[in-house]
């Protein structure tokens, strides 16, 4: 069994479509020989959700490493760190994925009570799930279900997915409440090495982007000493904690530029900037462009952002 592989850590940034609630990828472009051009684990700002068709290998968790098989489906919260790497012998893996941001879903599925969506999103990203079809059929059934109608995209499928994206929630956390999970009022479950240390300031900063907020609030969510918080952040990220919420809004901005008119001065405002010059130093660092120019053609630019690695020797 493969071990997991030391070197950089890698934050990867995904967006859902507009108008929709799951970015898939989908198709033959996907069928690849995994993790042997990387050089460590990865992680993402969403839920990832895989279901592997074909081939074989291993894949990581955090610390644990596992056989994969065709008709396997993985569930990894955003934040937990991971890679697939393909079997050299068995040649490429074909695995197709979907891309969801869980506290929107339980948002519209319990409009009216916050903190049972808090209890539930803690409960639903406590770990994450490797398990074969046979040991979940419904879970797996909906992951496929959900994919053939993000391929197929006839005539309501949006309505369609919402509905079993909600049918697929709601087994996730049947799975994990079946352990009698006791998790903690910030949801920070996870105490393992790297980067899922820092899981719960992760989680906070993408759900407290657009308010102010100190760097003290984010140790306080890790239970941790700000000083201690700073060098762990700051080892686990290669950017400090400030740059990193920065980042975050960027990302966030970017998208209310493509969904929206909004003037520069509202986008800032709505993304946490206090100023719109703050907005536009910030922008120009991580984009090397203003947020004019980006908004005029955007295709010119958004990979430098979706691209954006974030990456550190790890402390593994």
């Amino acid at each position: 069994m493969k071990k997991k592989k030391a070197g950089i850590m890698e934050l990867r940034f995904y967006e859902v479509p507009q108008n929709e609630y799951v970015l898939a990828l989908l198709g033959e472009s996907w069928i690849r020989d995994y993790g042997h051009d990387e050089t460590g684990l990865h992680f993402h700002n969403l839920m990832e959700i895989g279901y592997c068709r074909s081939g074989g290998g291993d894949l990581v968790l955090d610390e644990h490493s596992m056989r994969y098989q065709p008709a396997m489906v993985s569930v990894i919260p955003s934040n937990y760190p991971h890679i697939t790497i393909s079997d050299s012998e068995e040649g490429a893996s074909f695995w197709e994925y979907l891309f969801l941001d869980p506290a929107q879903l339980l948002a519209e599925m319990y409009p009216e009570n916050e903190f049972y969506q808090r209890d539930m999103l803690a409960k639903l990203t406590y770990k994450a799930l490797f398990l074969h079809e046979w040991e979940n059929r419904n879970l797996a059934l909906l992951v496929r279900m959900i994919m053939e109608e993000m391929r197929r995209k006839r005539q309501h499928y949006v309505d369609s997915v919402k509905g079993l994206l909600f049918a697929l929630i709601t087994e996730i956390l049947r799975m994990n409440e079946q352990e009698d999970i006791k998790v903690e009022p910030e949801g920070n479950a996870r105490k393992v090495a790297g980067v899922s240390q820092i899981g719960a300031a992760l989680e906070y900063v993408r759900i407290e982007y657009m308010h102010m907020i100190r760097v003290e609030e984010l140790a306080q969510a890790c239970h941790m000493s700000e000083t201690h918080f700073r060098r762990i952040f700051e080892s686990c990220m290669n950017m400090s904690p400030v740059d990193y919420v920065n980042l975050v809004r960027i990302q966030k901005a970017c998208d209310l530029m493509k969904k929206t008119n909004d003037s520069m001065d509202i986008v800032a405002q709505k993304v946490g900037f206090s100023t719109t010059s703050t907005f536009n130093r910030n922008f120009k660092k991580f984009l090397n462009t203003s947020p004019y120019q980006w908004k005029i053609n955007p295709e010119n630019y958004e990979h430098k952002l979706l691209n954006y690695k974030i990456s550190a020797l790890k402390g593994w």
